[in-house]
């Protein structure tokens, strides 16, 4: 039953304009080598084995022989971004997790990393390894399955209306991202199913269908974890030894479009800047620091937190934020450093506001 590679879109962004000077900024914190940016991907010889994925995929086998699921035989290669093709027992790793050039790249051109630490990347092995389960033993074709997740035929959308804490799906990935699709939903209880130490019963003890998803979970692996698998396809897609475009030209794919905000957003701005406490001394522009400088520095903690709330596309998010960068240096908006933990506090709820309104009513502001 065909549907699209698993997981993310690529959140690919422009490299970032230039931003006044700011001393909380550490000097050269976007730059990377031109060197670097020209040379192609799969130039770059990216193994799993002797780099930075190694342990985590290690610990990963671990938990796969600790479940006593060993009949199953998942492949692991790095690929442009995390899933697993259709009907196959193989896990793409996005290539940027390989290597640390790669990494800081990823970071400053690409904006969100998925995997930011090894306990982070086994979240994402254990998501993907539920996609390899439920193609390896075919249970999307099983009825009791779909009554429980739903047809694999629905729709596969990059962006999705998410409700949050619906207690009818588990939450493991940010973006509450088993109300996605089907698969995914299967994936996310899979993922929660085989985290060690948690306790899934009890955290979901007030969330009956949830749960009911996590006991049937725990009832179809215990009836397939000895059977041999019904597929084994190692197929693979977007190999990154075969992506050979450079660094500069897969940043450069995507581009994110203009974002439209009405003007009167200004006075938000003014309000979230302006009114900042503080003495007269705090008050004085030598003592001021730079709104325009504030978001640009914050942009990609910005929108990783209104995605992993709200499920909205960081793309979306980065749109906002840039347009909102520039109405802040054209307004010459300020604020005392002494508030920067209160400002962050006011922008996300405001971001976080935007972002909700762009899922529920199909427009940042207005009916």
């Amino acid at each position: 039953m065909a549907s699209p590679k698993k997981l993310s879109t690529k959140r690919r962004r422009p490299a970032p304009g230039p931003v006044p000077e700011d001393p909380a900024r550490p000097p050269g914190e976007l730059e990377i080598a031109p060197a670097i940016l020209s040379r192609r991907i799969c130039d770059f010889d990216l193994r799993i084995e002797g780099g930075p994925l190694e342990r985590p995929v290690h610990r990963f086998l671990k938990e796969l022989d600790e479940r006593r699921i060993v009949k199953l035989k998942p492949v692991f290669y790095l690929s442009d971004d995390w899933g697993v093709p259709d009907g196959t027992v193989a896990i793409g790793i996005p290539f940027y997790l390989a290597d640390r050039r790669l990494l800081d790249v990823q970071r400053a051109r690409g904006g969100m990393i998925e995997g930011v630490d090894e306990e982070d990347i086994l979240r994402y092995l254990r998501h993907e390894l539920g996609h390899v389960v439920n193609y390896a033993y075919r249970l999307h074709e099983r009825d009791d399955w779909i009554g429980r997740f739903g047809p694999m035929s629905r729709p596969y959308v990059d962006e999705y209306r998410s409700v949050p804490f619906d207690p009818d799906f588990v939450r493991h990935l940010p973006g509450n991202y088993a109300q996605k699709h089907p698969d995914d939903d299967w994936a996310e209880t899979f993922a929660v199913w085989m985290t060690p130490g948690l306790d899934w019963r009890a955290l979901y003890a007030d969330a009956p269908i949830a749960r009911a998803k996590l006991e049937y979970c725990a009832a179809v692996m215990e009836e397939v974890r000895d059977r041999e698998p019904d597929v084994v396809s190692t197929e693979l897609d977007e190999d990154a030894s075969q992506i050979r475009k450079t660094v500069q030209e897969f940043y450069d794919d995507v581009e994110l479009g203009g974002v439209r905000l009405p003007v009167s957003l200004d006075g938000d701005l003014r309000g979230i800047f302006a009114p900042c406490a503080g003495n007269d001394h705090d008050r004085s522009p030598a003592r001021q620091a730079s709104a325009a400088a504030l978001i640009h520095r914050n942009e990609d903690e910005l929108a990783t937190t209104v995605y992993r709330w709200t499920g909205v596309d960081p793309d979306v998010t980065y749109a906002i934020l840039g347009y909102l960068e520039r109405r802040s240096r054209a307004l010459g908006l300020a604020y005392p450093p002494g508030r920067r933990d209160a400002v962050l506090m006011q922008l996300t709820a405001f971001l976080t506001t935007l972002a909700m309104n762009h899922v529920y009513r199909g427009s940042f502001v207005g009916k």
